[in-house]
Formats: C-alpha cells, structure tokens, sequence
C-alpha cells in the first residue's frame, strides 16, 4: 500500500472535513439511530480524521475499530480520538494494524458501519471489489468518502492545465507492483461494485475549494500534483515556467483550486 505522510494528513484535515458530504452523513445518523451501541469500521484511517469528523455526527454510543497498516498512523489516530459523542456519549477504540484489502465478512461481522477516507482510488478493481463482497455477505452499510474523480479546476486557467490533469491521472492508475490502481475510475467503478454486490447506493459530490485562506494546502497539493505528472510524463517537468507561476499566485492569494470528489453510501436494506 502507498504510505502517506501524516504531516500531509494533518494538512488536509479541514479541508476534508468542510467537503464531505452532510447529506450522507443524515442518511446514515438516521439509518443507524436505533442501535442501542455503535460499531464503526473505519478502513485505512490514517491519522483517525475520519473518525474525528464523525463521531461527533452520529447518536449515542461509539465504539471505533481503526484498521490500517502502518502502525505509527495507527498510533497517532489511537491518540486522537475524541472522548465522546456531541450528545455526550463515550467513544472507544481498538486498532487493527492489517492490509486492508484482505479483510472479509468475518472481519465485518460486528460492524454497524464501514468507512473509509480518500482510500477507494488507491485500490485496485479487485480490491474494492473485495470489500464491496465482504460488506455484502456481512450486511453492513458502508461510507466512503473523499474519492478523487479526475476533475480539477484552477483559476486563473493556463492552456497547460488540461495536460497536466491528464498526466496526473494517468499516473493515478499506474501499475503499482501487481496492482493496477484506479485513482479517478475508483468511485464510479466502487458504486457499480456495490450494487453488483446488492446495496443500495447513494453518492454525493465532495469537492475541495481551496482559496487563499488554505495557501499551506494549496502549495502541497499542487507541488504533488505536478511531481506526479512529470513522474508520469517527465518531458512536463520542462514547464518550470508554469510551475512557478502558480507558486506566486498562490502566494499572492490568486489561485483558486477545486478539486473534485466523490462521496459513497452503501446500504443492503
């Protein structure tokens, strides 16, 4: 699996949490209001923003399994967590330290609902279609958040915009080991797989829009987003011209970046 720095966690927090879908979030509350006790799976978890943002949604009574592989993630979401629910209710957690692309309906068994966050488009077709079976046999509702659909938006636009969009994406479904990844083909292709699988599937748009007020956000992601492309394509890093122009309107406070997403309810009703 990709290891994601936890400083680039951080960084993305608010943002993740100000572009996820509330609709959804209504959806579930409801869905899971009657259960006297909570159990959430939450796939991948990073630094735990998924549950930090959450926990405080849902009613009642918390208890959170975090699964990821890398332990010292793993250890820092542990840490995080929030002690209770808005309405005043205790939050407990365990963590999983697991390649999350194994797990099956035993592992889902007790869960009232699995999530995930930004994690379906470093999956490959097998694998989201892995966990899409395991939620089914299980019967358990399933989030996914924050799933990149290859659409980005800058403005002021340049003519090169267009081609560096490509090559990010291409390098998003890259071939990585054995795996080829789905990068922005991962929610259209998680929300068929769920319904293959018997769910009932709702989706929602959860785009970044990044101004000014997130310049730290907006200088990481873009240095990312065209080293990926020059990786894919290293005849663009020769654009260092439009590189440094988007640096210097981004500090100026002139760049605006939208960064599309998908968000993903799964429910076998």
């Amino acid at each position: 699996m990709i290891r994601v720095s936890p400083d680039w966690l951080a960084l993305r927090e608010p943002a993740d949490a100000q572009a996820r879908s509330a609709k959804l979030v209504e959806e579930v509350s409801g869905w899971l209001a009657a259960a006297p006790r909570i159990e959430i799976h939450d796939l991948g978890c990073g630094t735990g923003s998924m549950a930090r943002w959450l926990a405080p949604l849902l009613p009642g009574p918390q208890h959170w399994i975090l699964y990821d592989a890398d332990a010292d993630l793993l250890a820092r979401a542990s840490a995080s967590m929030p002690a209770h629910t808005a309405d005043g209710f205790p939050v407990t957690v365990e963590t999983r330290e697991c390649d999350v692309t194994k797990l099956t309906e035993a592992d889902f068994r007790g869960a009232s609902l699995v999530t995930a966050s930004a994690l379906l488009d470093i999956l490959s077709a097998d694998e989201i279609d892995r966990v899409a079976v395991a939620c089914a046999k299980a019967r358990r509702p399933a989030l996914f958040t924050l799933s990149v659909t290859g659409q980005v938006d800058l403005e002021p636009c340049d003519p090169l915009d267009s081609e560096i969009v490509a090559a990010f994406n291409a390098h998003q479904r890259r071939v990585a080991g054995d795996r080829t990844l789905l990068g922005p083909s991962a929610a259209a292709f998680a929300a068929e797989a769920f319904t293959r699988a018997g769910a009932s599937v709702r989706t929602q748009p959860s785009p970044w829009t990044l101004g000014p007020e997130r310049f730290e956000l907006v200088s990481a992601w873009f240095a990312g987003w065209f080293g990926a492309a020059c990786e894919q394509r290293p005849e663009l890093a020769g654009c260092a011209e439009y590189a440094r122009g988007r640096f210097v309107a981004a500090k100026q406070g002139r760049l605006r970046v939208t960064v599309h997403h998908s968000d993903l309810l799964a429910i076998f009703e």
